[in-house]
């Protein structure tokens, strides 16, 4: 049986907010089966939870922001990602500010808390969504699709018509069967335009943004000294927060998620889309080795590391 996972223990980071600016502590703490990922306002008394559910998505501005009542939890991507790179069921994400920390800028440092503090199988079956068939989402020249897949697949394209993003590769196909999370995305950074800050600054954005936590560009080139991780760290980027932002349909997905100049409010929009038509989605278990698909069938084996 695939089973759930959660965090042996509690691990903690300090950072600050990439939008706010502001220093931001966050505790990851495990999870009864079952729970799934909730975040937690604990500066406010009593603190607020809120789960992850792609309807509680209120702000998709340069990131993916919860919202339950007046309280907020913003940039919740890049940890949503590592937690679903990992396979990560259940955790408590609790936070005393209005965002997440942005650490690097990537989901690498996430990666790190996670495997330093270790993740124990739990006593119940892991469930994932199954995409039955075919379903988008398109607003002009962009679309986000996901079609029905034995296992987790992920293709993005992006345009942005700039001499140092297009002197990579501009589209890239992950394929979990093959493909390695940590290996492959996690230490792709978010990146941004130095000609945009004043804008972002002026809609109260990217007030905490730096060289050490974002791929920088001016008109021509990268300006980080350390240049890329990847050849192709900006695509890849992408396909490191579309991950986040789909786990926020509460379980991994099967399917082959196919998106063009998408970002968090096209994400948000296709499990809108998914979720709101009962026949494209079954929520599955795998009790077996033989019922599972490939690129689950490492997780069935990994298992007895934990045994």
């Amino acid at each position: 049986m695939i089973r759930q996972k959660t965090l042996k223990a509690v691990v903690k980071a300090t950072g600050v907010g990439l939008h706010g600016g502001k220093r931001v502590e966050m505790s990851l703490r495990p999870a009864a089966p079952d729970t799934g990922i909730v975040f937690r306002r604990v500066d406010i008394d009593p603190p607020v939870e809120m789960p992850a559910d792609p309807y509680a998505v209120v702000d998709t501005r340069m990131c993916s922001g919860l919202q339950n009542g007046t309280a907020k939890i913003g940039t919740v991507e890049h940890v949503m990602s590592a937690l679903a790179g990992l396979g990560v069921d259940n955790c408590y994400v609790d936070v005393d500010a209005p965002e997440i920390p942005i650490l690097d800028g990537s989901a690498s440092p996430f990666v790190y808390l996670l495997q330093s503090v270790g993740l124990e199988l739990q006593d119940a079956p892991k469930r994932f969504l199954r995409v039955k068939k075919m379903v988008e989402y398109v607003e002009g020249d962009k679309f986000v699709r996901l079609h029905p897949h034995d296992g987790f697949k992920l293709s993005f394209a992006i345009h942005f018509n700039h001499p140092a993003i297009d002197g990579t590769a501009t589209s890239v196909t992950i394929d979990f069967a093959r493909q390695s999370y940590t290996r492959d995305v996690a230490r792709a950074r978010t990146f941004g335009f130095v000609q945009d800050l004043e804008v972002l600054i002026g809609m109260g954005l990217a007030q905490g943004g730096s060289l050490e936590n974002a791929i920088v560009l001016d008109e021509y080139r990268v300006l980080n000294h350390d240049g890329l991780r990847y050849e192709d760290e900006f695509v890849k980027h992408k396909v490191l927060d579309a991950i986040g932002d789909l786990y926020l349909c509460g379980h991994p997905l099967l399917a082959h998620y196919e998106a063009n100049k998408a970002g968090h409010a096209l994400n948000n929009q296709i499990l809108r889309v998914l979720l709101e038509d009962r026949e494209a989605w079954e929520i599955v278990t795998f009790e077996d080795e033989a019922q599972a698909p490939e690129s689950l069938r490492g997780q069935i084996r990994s298992q007895l590391a934990f045994a």
